[in-house]
C-alpha cells in the first residue's frame, strides 16, 4: 500500500494538485470525503466540521438543531472532537489497505506508521490571493487585504491542529519528502512532475 499525503498552506493549489495526482497514479483520493464522513456521523453542518477542522472553532457557524446545544459552549473542544474523528476516519481509510492521495488532516504525522510519501505545497502570496479570488464564489466581496488576513488565519490555524496533534512542525521543510512551491507552475505539468517523483520514492522504499 503506498499513501501519498499533502499539507498545504490555504490558497497554494495542494488540493487541485493532490487530486490531479491521483488520477495519474490511478490512486484513490480523499480530501472532503473525509469532512463529509464525519458530518454525516455525528449529524453536523458539512460546512461546520470543516471550519472545526481549520481551528475555527463553531463561532460564525450553524449547526444542525440535533447538535446545536451540545456544541454550543465547547469552544475548541470542538475542534478537539473533530480532529480526534479524522484521526478514526483516516486509520479506517488506512485499514482498506488501498494505494491512495490524501490531503490535509495531519495525516502525514497520524499515520506515520504506514510510512507515506508526505508532500507540502506551498506558493507565494501574491499567488494564493489569485487563487482565491478565481476560487471563490459569486457573492464573495473581499479585498485583497482581507483575502491575504484569511489566508494568515487559517495557516496559522493549521499549524495550531498540529501542535495538538503533537507530531513536528507544520510548514516546516525537514519534516516532509517534498516540498512544492506551486506559484508560477501550469498545475498539469506539474502533478506529473510530482507523481513520478512520487512513483520513484515509492521504488526506492521497496528495495530497502
Amino acid at each position: 500500500m503506498n499513501i501519498i499525503t499533502i499539507s498545504r498552506e490555504f490558497g497554494s493549489g495542494g488540493r487541485e494538485l493532490g487530486k490531479r495526482v491521483a488520477e495519474i497514479l490511478g490512486m484513490e483520493y480523499y480530501d472532503k470525503e473525509i469532512i463529509s464522513a464525519i458530518a454525516n456521523k455525528q449529524g453536523m453542518d458539512e460546512k461546520y466540521v470543516e471550519s472545526a477542522s481549520n481551528g475555527q472553532g463553531w463561532r460564525g457557524m450553524a449547526l444542525t438543531t440535533r447538535r446545536s446545544f451540545a456544541y454550543l459552549n465547547a469552544g475548541n473542544t470542538a475542534t478537539i472532537h473533530i480532529l480526534l474523528e479524522e484521526k478514526r476516519a483516516l486509520e479506517a481509510i488506512a485499514a482498506l489497505k488501498k494505494d491512495c492521495v490524501i490531503v490535509g488532516r495531519n495525516a502525514d504525522v497520524i499515520l506515520a506508521k504506514e510510512q507515506p510519501f508526505n508532500v507540502f505545497v506551498c506558493a507565494d502570496m501574491q499567488t494564493k490571493i489569485r487563487r482565491c479570488e478565481e476560487g471563490s464564489e459569486g457573492n464573495e466581496q473581499l479585498s485583497k487585504k482581507e483575502i491575504e488576513r484569511n489566508i494568515k488565519t487559517i495557516d496559522k490555524n493549521r499549524a495550531k491542529n498540529r501542535e495538538l496533534i503533537g507530531g513536528n512542525v507544520w510548514g516546516a521543510r525537514e519534516n516532509y519528502h517534498l516540498v512544492v512551491n506551486t506559484s508560477d507552475w501550469d498545475m498539469e505539468d506539474l502533478a506529473v512532475a510530482v507523481a513520478d517523483f512520487a512513483k520513484k520514492w515509492f521504488a526506492r522504499t521497496e528495495k530497502n
